[in-house]
């Protein structure tokens, strides 16, 4: 009591004691209101003020560093698929330019073949019309050596008609040859600019083919790296990623049309041979992320709540019992929607979770909605990632409104974190 006077007393120059009148029609009362009273008031509204100012601020901190995250996420995804377009775009160009070089290496030997055969044609006349010629040689010899041992009694004047003969037939072997002669080296010449065409073409397939090869290699690295996240975030939900790419495999394995038959290329096998093993590869490392985008589509990784919350208890032992799930709390009535595709299979109350919401989605893998106000589905309804199902309450064994929010995995329960993580990691 001494204490008490004594604070009273010192408070009395800032809080004067207040009395606070009752009136009734038949008496007055009143109620003293003492400085150390007044004082306890003060900080009690004070406390009250500061603790609303700091969970508004805590709410609007992270309400900011969630969108910005997801901000950041997709910018960076739609950078890696406009990359990988682009590289795409341009490995394309350069194996249609591939193709053209091989054409026109293709058309360059054709025509050096043509040349060379018309140059053995050529080279083979040219040897044929000289044997002609030395034979007609020879026998133009004879014939003027017995002409001038002929008898001198015969007349000078008679016109031998068989050297005659062989003076036409000696002069058009020599028009032949000078025609093989100059055919000849035209074809040589020819054949010189076919090969150096040849050589050219041959150069520029070579630098398409490395060019290509360089793309696949930057399209091979950029898939390659694209994996590995999904590698990560599938092991870190507790999930085998080998299974499940069979099992998106086997609901995703149509194929059939018609088939055309199979052309091969005579020439540059080895180079277009190893190219096509790597495509071969990037294509199945591209099934493989397209598989894994099918599997992350449906799976749960959405945020249950678009709207400001506070992390109010995480997964794992809470009160010396299992807690199975995150809880989220915000005022009652904010939206809850569903965090993958998926189908209702419980919409009701049930003890301890209050109204409840279950969502089956494949892969083995369940969603849980506990402590609503509202349910907005009904039993068997399908609902895709985004839907709104039900708002945020406080029924069933809970201290105040939140959302009590559980993954479970082949009928085991998980950290809702991990998807919540994994897929801010991917996305």
């Amino acid at each position: 009591m001494g204490i008490t006077q004594g604070l009273n007393s010192v408070l009395e120059r800032w809080l004067p004691e207040q009395r606070l009148f009752l009136k009734s029609d038949c008496s007055t009362r009143f109620v003293r209101l003492s400085p150390s009273t007044q004082l306890v008031a003060l900080s009690g509204t004070a406390f009250v003020f500061g603790w609303a100012i700091i969970a508004s601020s805590i709410l609007a901190i992270d309400a900011i560093s969630a969108h910005g995250s997801r901000d950041q996420a997709r910018r960076s995804q739609d950078a890696f698929e406009e990359r990988l377009a682009d590289l795409s775009t341009e490995r394309d160009n350069r194996a249609t330019e591939a193709l053209a070089a091989q054409n026109r290496y293709s058309v360059a030997l054709d025509q050096v073949s043509q040349m060379q055969s018309q140059l053995l044609e050529s080279e083979a006349r040219r040897r044929e019309l000289e044997t002609g010629i030395g034979a007609v040689q020879a026998r133009l010899q004879t014939e003027i050596k017995d002409r001038a041992d002929d008898t001198r009694s015969a007349s000078a004047g008679t016109p031998d008609a068989q050297g005659a003969d062989l003076q036409v037939a000696f002069d058009i072997l020599s028009d032949e040859l000078k025609k093989s002669a100059d055919d000849r080296a035209d074809a040589v010449k020819v054949a010189a600019d076919a090969r150096r065409t040849a050589d050219a073409a041959t150069l520029e397939r070579d630098q398409v083919i490395a060019r290509n090869d360089e793309i696949l290699t930057q399209i091979e690295d950029a898939v390659t790296i694209s994996v590995k996240p999904f590698d990560d975030m599938f092991r870190s939900v507790g999930m085998n990623p080998d299974k499940v790419l069979s099992t998106i495999r086997e609901g995703y394995s149509g194929e059939g049309g018609p088939l055309n038959p199979v052309s091969y290329s005579s020439s540059g096998n080895a180079q277009i041979g190893q190219g096509e093993a790597k495509a071969q590869e990037i294509m199945i490392t591209l099934d493989k992320v397209n598989s894994y985008r099918i599997a992350a589509e449906k799976m749960p990784l959405a945020m249950p709540v678009k709207a400001a919350f506070r992390y109010t208890s995480p997964f794992g032992r809470r009160w010396g019992r299992g807690h199975e799930g995150i809880d989220m709390a915000a005022p009652i009535g904010t939206s809850v929607f569903a965090t993958g595709d998926g189908t209702i299979t419980y919409a009701g109350w049930q003890r301890g979770y209050g109204n409840l919401i279950k969502i089956q989605h494949e892969l083995g893998t369940e969603t849980r909605y506990g402590h609503l106000s509202k349910i907005k589905v009904k039993v068997g309804q399908k609902v895709s990632r985004g839907s709104l199902i039900g708002a945020m309450g406080n029924t069933g064994r809970s201290t105040g409104p939140h959302l009590h929010y559980e993954v479970r995995v082949n009928g085991n329960a998980v950290n809702p974190m991990t998807f919540i993580k994994a897929a801010q990691n991917v996305f």
